[in-house]
């Protein structure tokens, strides 16, 4: 029995050698390389060539290699009727929260204004806001955005968050359902989507939304580029009703060189790695699934296919 690596990207050899190093016994092989199909169990994979998982025919349950999963779902030739699994790591909700309090001080102290200054030589001292100035509203209460949140509140920013249920969490107010989305919004001045990407989310950052956002809001979106309508940003941008954007993720990518966001001074680009999968940390919870499969025991981390995360 064997397991299967698919992934798009020039990492597949060190994740490999990662897993083998962990346990010597297990044999893992990329899916470019010459493997028995047949004898593969597991797939573990991140945005895999769609069609791909129909070469496995006695797959026990695919495993994605990372905190989202919307790509597999995304693949309608793969099996999903089996188990599916993801990665919950508290070092990669620990770079997440890292990565967006790092964009909201540097909105809130105009640093980018002042890079771009640097560039044409003007010294132009611009008002900045304080921690104290702003409230902050987590687009979705899962892992990663409980602990953003939870770090935000801790620096003292004033902070809430919205869900599709209530949670309990120590100095955040918490918002939850249709119902109490408008009134979430209405006290967001930063907003930080932290959404899973599924079938009711797709879109959600839209025109619609962004007029339910206080005056010169702030929007940063380090989820999924599927979330966000790229025209709407655009557009409310430049009728002055959002100040400005960070983007860690696109509808494409890398975000295509003619792509109208290139050129927005407002909006601060970053390349998909807000957040990104260590092999050190996330290798023995991969080898643990495996070797409880093995045991008949339950599978750790598993995905509900009814809510799509």
């Amino acid at each position: 029995m064997s397991i299967v690596i698919i992934r798009q990207d020039d990492k597949i050899e060190s994740w490999k050698k990662a897993i083998q190093s962990y346990d010597a016994t297990l044999e893992v092989y990329s899916y470019l390389e010459p493997h028995d199909k047949e004898k593969v169990e597991v797939a573990l994979v991140w945005k895999h060539p769609r069609g791909s998982l129909k070469e496995y025919p006695n797959l026990a349950y695919l495993a994605s290699m990372g905190a989202g999963v919307d790509f597999i779902f995304e693949d309608n030739t793969a099996p999903l009727a089996i188990p599916i699994t993801r990665v919950v790591d508290r070092q990669l909700a620990i770079d997440m929260s890292e990565h967006v309090l790092a964009l909201i001080l540097n909105y809130l102290k105009g640093l980018d204004t002042y890079k771009v200054n640097q560039t044409k030589k003007i010294w132009k001292p611009t008002p900045y806001k304080r921690i104290a100035d702003v409230r902050v509203g987590i687009l979705g209460l899962g892992v990663l955005g409980t602990q953003v949140a939870q770090d935000l509140a801790k620096v003292g920013f004033t902070v809430q968050g919205w869900a599709n249920t209530h949670k309990e969490l120590q100095n955040i107010k918490s918002y939850a359902g249709k119902n109490e989305l408008n009134p979430f919004l209405n006290k967001s001045d930063i907003l930080v989507c932290l959404l899973p990407l599924t079938e009711a989310t797709t879109g959600i950052l839209n025109k619609q939304l962004f007029s339910q956002l206080p005056k010169n809001a702030y929007l940063i979106n380090v989820a999924r580029g599927g979330h966000l309508v790229d025209q709407d940003l655009r557009d409310f941008i430049n009728n002055q009703h959002i100040s400005g954007a960070s983007l860690d993720v696109y509808h494409e990518e890398p975000l295509p060189k003619d792509h109208f966001f290139w050129n927005f001074d407002e909006i601060l680009m970053t390349p998909h790695h807000a957040s990104v999968s260590d092999t050190n940390s996330v290798v023995p919870q991969i080898v643990e699934n495996y070797q409880r499969m093995q045991a008949g025991l339950p599978l750790l981390n598993l995905v509900s296919k009814n809510k799509g995360y």
